[in-house]
Formats: C-alpha cells, sequence, structure tokens
C-alpha cells in the first residue's frame, strides 16, 4: 500500500449502487478512497415496494456501509452531507467542512419529480428512501383501518380505493403488492369491511404499462394485474392531486378518482448537484437535470470529475441508459477501472453497458422478463425475479433472512411488517435524495 499521505485521493459521493460499487472495485488499488453519504448505510432499493406493502422490514434491505466497506483497508466512510463543489481547489464541499479529491465520482441520484406541481408531493408521496417507504406503508394500512370506521358507503369506497400514478416497474409492483395484500392477506383481518373489494387503479400516460418493455411483455403484466383486480388506465395523464382524490385527462376527457390514498411512481428528477457540477465545473446537462457525459462518463472541462448512476446522461445507442441498478453497478466499476488505469498511464476505452435484461414483479408466481432474445412471463419469470434480487442483496445475511421471509410469505400469504408508525413530517418533491440512482433489477 502506497504511503496514504501521499495516494491519490479518490472520493465517492453517494453510497448507493453506483458509489458502492466503484468503491468496492478500488479495495485493492494502492490509493485513498473516501465514500461520503448523507447516510450510513446502503439501500436495496428495487424491494423498497416490499416495506411500502409491509412484506419486509427496513432493516432487511439496508446494510451499513462501514460493514459493508470495512474490510477495504484503503477505505474510509464519512457520514456528511455533500453541499458544494470547488472545481478549482478540487475539494468537495460539505454542510460541515470540505475534502480534498484527486478523482471525485458522482453517484448522487435522483428525487421525485412531479413536473412542475410540487404541490401534490404532500398527498402523492413518491418512493426513493426508507422514510417514503415507511410513510407509504403507513398511508396503505391508514386506508384500511379508516374504512373500517366510515360513516358512510362513499368514504368507504375512497379510503378503499388506491390510485398509483406511473405504469413503469415501481407502479406495477406496488399495484400488484396493494391488490395481493387486500385480497389475500387482509381478506380476514376486519369484521365491517370486505378488502376484497379494494379498488386500485394503475394510470400511465402512455399507451400502455412498462414502456420499455416489448410490447408483449407489457400485455402479459397487464393481463396479470387485470386478475388481481387492478384497473389499469392507459393514455390518461394527471391534471391535479389533492386530498381527496386525483382529476385525470383522458383523450380531452376529464375525469375524476375518489380516493385517500395516492403514490407517485411517474418520474425522478437528478440531484441537485446536477445544478451543483453545472455552475462549478461547467457541466452540460439535460432537461431532467442530468449531467451530459462523455464516453468515460466524465465532464469535459473537468476530466478528473466522473459522474455515474441517475445523475449521468449516457448516450446509449439511440436512446439514454436509463437509471437502474444494472447501469449503476456497471458504470460503478468502469469508474474505477478509469482511475487505476489513469495511474498506470494506461488508455480506458469508452464506457459500453452490457444489458442483462429487465425484469418486473406484478404478485404472487407472476412477473414478467426481458432478457433480450429470451423473454419470460409467469411463474418462470417470476423464479428468475427472486433469484436475481436475492442474489444482489449486499450482505449475506440480508440474503438469508429475505431468502426465508419470502418462502414464509409464500407459503402463508401473511406479511409481517404491517405497522403503522408516526405520520411523517410535511415533505417536498426534493425532500427524498438518493444516493445512487432510480433502481430496477
Amino acid at each position: 500500500m502506497a504511503d496514504v499521505d501521499r495516494a491519490h485521493r479518490v472520493v465517492v459521493i453517494g453510497g448507493g449502487f453506483g458509489g458502492l460499487y466503484a468503491a468496492k472495485a478500488l479495495s485493492r488499488a494502492d490509493l485513498r478512497v473516501t465514500l461520503v453519504d448523507r447516510r450510513n448505510f446502503h439501500l436495496f432499493q428495487p424491494l423498497l415496494y416490499q416495506i411500502a406493502t409491509g412484506g419486509t422490514s427496513p432493516g432487511d434491505i439496508c446494510s451499513p456501509l462501514r460493514s459493508v466497506l470495512g474490510k477495504n483497508r484503503n477505505t474510509r466512510v464519512w457520514q456528511a452531507e455533500v453541499t458544494g463543489i470547488d472545481a478549482g481547489r478540487r475539494e468537495a464541499v460539505l454542510a460541515d467542512g470540505r475534502i480534498a479529491y484527486d478523482t471525485l465520482i458522482v453517484a448522487a441520484g435522483s428525487h421525485h419529480h412531479y413536473f412542475g406541481h410540487d404541490e401534490w408531493a404532500p398527498h402523492a408521496p413518491g418512493l426513493k428512501t426508507v422514510e417514503d417507504a415507511i410513510d407509504i406503508r403507513r398511508r396503505i394500512f391508514t386506508a384500511f383501518e379508516k374504512a373500517e370506521r366510515a360513516a358512510s358507503p362513499e368514504e368507504r369506497r375512497a379510503w378503499l380505493t388506491f390510485a398509483i400514478v406511473g405504469g413503469g416497474p415501481t407502479g406495477v409492483e406496488l399495484a400488484g403488492a396493494i391488490a395481493e395484500l387486500s385480497r389475500f392477506t387482509l381478506a380476514r383481518d376486519f369484521k365491517e369491511i370486505d378488502t376484497r373489494e379494494t379498488r386500485i387503479v394503475l394510470i400511465e400516460a402512455m399507451d400502455r404499462i412498462l414502456p420499455p418493455y416489448p410490447a408483449s411483455l407489457s400485455r402479459k403484466a397487464e393481463a396479470s394485474l387485470a386478475r388481481l383486480g387492478v384497473a389499469v388506465a392507459t393514455q390518461t395523464s394527471v391534471a391535479a392531486v389533492d386530498g381527496e382524490g386525483v382529476k385525470t385527462m383522458s383523450n380531452g376527457i376529464e375525469g375524476r378518482i375518489d380516493t385517500r390514498t395516492v403514490i407517485w411512481a411517474a418520474g425522478v428528477r437528478a440531484s441537485r448537484l446536477g445544478r451543483v457540477l453545472a455552475d462549478a465545473a461547467g457541466a452540460e446537462l439535460d432537461r431532467a437535470g442530468r449531467v451530459i457525459v462523455r464516453g468515460d462518463l466524465t465532464i469535459p472541462s473537468h476530466p478528473e470529475i466522473i459522474v455515474i448512476g441517475d445523475l449521468a446522461h449516457f448516450r446509449h445507442g439511440e436512446g439514454i441508459l436509463p437509471g437502474t441498478a444494472p447501469v449503476a453497478m456497471q458504470q460503478g466499476r468502469y469508474a474505477a477501472r478509469l482511475v487505476t488505469d489513469r495511474i498506470a498511464g494506461k488508455t480506458t476505452p469508452p464506457f459500453r453497458y452490457r444489458n442483462k435484461g429487465s425484469l418486473a414483479v406484478i404478485g404472487r408466481n407472476a412477473a414478467v422478463a426481458d432478457f433480450g432474445r429470451v423473454r419470460l412471463w409467469g411463474y418462470p419469470a417470476w423464479l428468475a425475479w427472486v433469484f436475481v434480487h436475492i442474489w444482489y442483496l449486499i450482505e449475506f445475511e440480508n440474503k438469508l433472512i429475505v431468502m426465508i421471509q419470502w418462502a414464509f410469505d409464500y407459503l402463508t400469504r401473511k406479511r409481517g411488517a404491517r405497522l403503522i408508525t408516526a405520520e411523517a413530517p410535511a415533505r417536498t418533491a426534493a425532500d427524498a435524495v438518493s444516493p445512487a440512482g432510480r433502481v430496477r433489477s
């Protein structure tokens, strides 16, 4: 190991998939790595919907960063909030200090995007953080409790109606999980209501759900949702959201969904650090606030700054790489290789994403999987989804706990984490800045 005082200093901002995989890939390099995150844990975001619907507990999908990186002799972890970048002095500005770098890897992620209607945030929470998931869980289970004591049929119907905005993987998974929850898990828990009468509406502005997937798999997913009683409203946009429902617009026709529970899964916007990099390092941003990077994921004017994950606008073929877990993982490993190649005086080829497939689960024994030439649905896709998600959980203990929990839930249809906790404080659209980006496997 090189002299620590003279070693190349790599600062990684964000402990999500991109930042964590970069730090892990640098574990044996002769340099000094500091990972900075405002949280002290890595969150496995693909399973956040399980917390939101009572399937798992937060600790099952979170791993302490110090534990994960504890064996990396060249790595230290700082819990701190990055508020700025001083590109000239090569320092990251923290809320309570500064840290110098020779190479900066920015994996700061994204937050909810309400398309100019941030006033909808208190009524329609998104799903990006543990706090989001716990808040949504509280809202879902409170809705059934309120319905049990409703004073009128109209009030009961409103409490038993759930509107999910956004037909991407997150929206589809939430819709399927809430449907199974109401039709099976809670079916015998209440005396005054029949939870099987719950109405779930999935709202999507495009002409089909799961737009990035092949049309055939979108149709399979919609059919699976229909079997669970989920109503899918495609080519439908949201015009307004308030505490008593959602105002929609479809083909010029205005509609209204009376509901007390709205969940936002329609879009994300890059972390505010994108704007910081634009101001401090001359980075160019796209309309979503992502940093437009070169083929090696660096900023043209500052090649020592590498941007990965949700924050990076990287053109791949005819499109832009999505903010998913596989993208962040591969970019994290590539960033580490770029750093070590530079120190060794080697040339690194441009980043190339290898698409290993996309999966979305709809419910028990139902999922869709796109592996390019191979497309699966139903039980085979569900098995693939289970295997992939357990495999990519960070710590062995988490893998074991989740595997046992899922096996029990599969046999009993029970969800053991159906807790209603204290109400979350008032939220805004930018409250949930995730460390590594929106993740899907």
